[in-house]
């Protein structure tokens, strides 16, 4: 609000100077040069108010960036710290000694279905393998048909051919 008003009044002191250097000019031509020296005086003043003002106004453009950019920064450092406390209660969820807890666990469980991986392996005997065996060469038969004999003789010599 405060550069937009600063904005105004660089217009109307903009808007002052032209009307007074038109109105010294006026007063050079009717011979008052005292009078236009006054008012060329108030000129320079003005212009001097001008730059101070534009001074006035660069320093509120940065004040608005650095306060756009910390408010940007403070929403950055509450997401690390939200990020930072879920992280916290993960923590406390899940220690050390639970995770290896679990992993023990885990280990214990996959030694226990190898020993009896084991155990169903070795519980086969001859004659359950001798099946086993059997049934695979039965599937492999199965797999493997062979094409049908022909029943006619073949002929013995085929005529118009030179014997091998």
């Amino acid at each position: 609000q405060q550069r937009d008003k600063l904005k105004q009044y660089q217009r109307r002191i903009s808007l002052n100077l032209e009307r007074e250097r038109a109105l010294a000019r006026q007063l050079l031509k009717e011979g008052k040069k005292e009078k236009a020296m006054l008012l060329l005086k108030k000129k320079r003043y003005q212009e001097q108010l001008l730059d101070k003002t534009e001074n006035q106004i660069s320093n509120l453009e940065r004040m608005v960036q650095d306060i756009e950019f910390t408010q940007i920064e403070m929403k950055v450092i509450e997401g690390l710290k939200i990020g930072n406390e879920c992280l916290n209660k993960m923590h406390q969820v899940m220690s050390i000694e639970e995770v290896e807890r679990i992993i023990g666990e885990t280990q214990d469980a996959v030694e226990y279905q190898r020993q009896i991986d084991e155990m169903l392996a070795g519980s086969l005997t001859e004659e359950d393998e001798d099946a086993i065996l059997e049934e695979l060469n039965a599937i492999t038969q199965e797999q493997m048909e062979l094409p049908e004999v022909p029943s006619e003789p073949l002929p013995e010599k085929i005529p118009g051919t030179l014997p091998l």
